[in-house]
């Protein structure tokens, strides 16, 4: 087992994800809403330890 390093920064709605390599991915968050850029997927949290999330709709 490796260890793995990961760093958020938050700036604001704006949080970024950084990686050994650099930036991974950013998320922005409203409220209870939120889209990440990596996967392009909607998300939002729910009461208690529920969540919603649409994906990104497929290419044809």
């Amino acid at each position: 087992m490796s260890l793995v390093f990961r760093k958020v920064m938050r700036i604001g709605p704006l949080r970024l994800n950084f990686t050994r390599n650099g930036l991974s991915s950013w998320t922005f968050k409203i409220g209870r809403w939120s889209w990440n850029s990596k996967t392009r997927a909607h998300r939002v949290d729910l009461p208690g330890p529920l969540s919603w999330k649409q994906d990104k709709a497929p290419r044809d």
